[in-house]
């Protein structure tokens, strides 16, 4: 399926579509604890991020030009890109971070894909937040991957601090 043919899409009634390899997925809506922590979450980057940047959740972006439309849970878009964005259309490429909270739906291949998939449209880090278990997997362009639990900092690219894993859980 082309993105013209999926914005044409009816809405479901439950959840809201992705484009997944020009395949639609109806991806269910969140649960309150998922929810809970996406919140904080954003409200965190939020106030680390000022003006350098947008943050924003539940963030549809076309990673690439044609068959890709995914869901962030949350994101941060440095500005002078986000005022480049056509207001009337979607944002393209992959936004600078993207996090996901894992939920109990998500597979571990789903994982892997749609961070390869952002690494190479536009990330420079893709979080991987595990509400059981307490930490943050971030990884980068240059394939590493680093991960932060409980007790510990996470550097923030964008900003001159750090953000304590434990604030995003408790």
């Amino acid at each position: 399926m082309t993105f013209a043919e999926f914005e044409q899409l009816p809405d479901p009634q439950f959840g809201r579509y992705e484009l997944r390899r020009g395949e639609p997925v109806i991806v269910a809506p969140p649960k309150l604890k998922h929810s809970t922590v996406q919140r904080r979450l954003r409200r965190l980057l939020e106030a680390a991020a000022g003006e350098t940047g947008i943050v924003d959740s539940e963030f549809g972006f076309r990673p690439l030009p044609e068959h890709e439309f995914r869901i962030a849970d949350v994101v941060f878009i440095v500005q002078t890109r986000w005022q480049k964005i056509d207001l009337d259309g979607y944002f393209e490429g992959a936004p600078e971070l993207v996090a996901e909270i894992l939920s109990p739906s998500n597979t571990k291949k789903e994982m892997l894909d749609k961070r390869k998939l952002c690494l190479e449209n536009g990330s420079r880090e893709f979080w991987v937040v595990d509400i059981d278990h307490r930490k943050v997997e971030i990884s980068t362009p240059d394939g590493r991957t680093i991960t932060y639990n409980s007790g510990q900092q996470i550097p923030l690219f964008f900003a001159a601090t750090a953000l304590a894993v434990d604030a995003i859980f408790n």
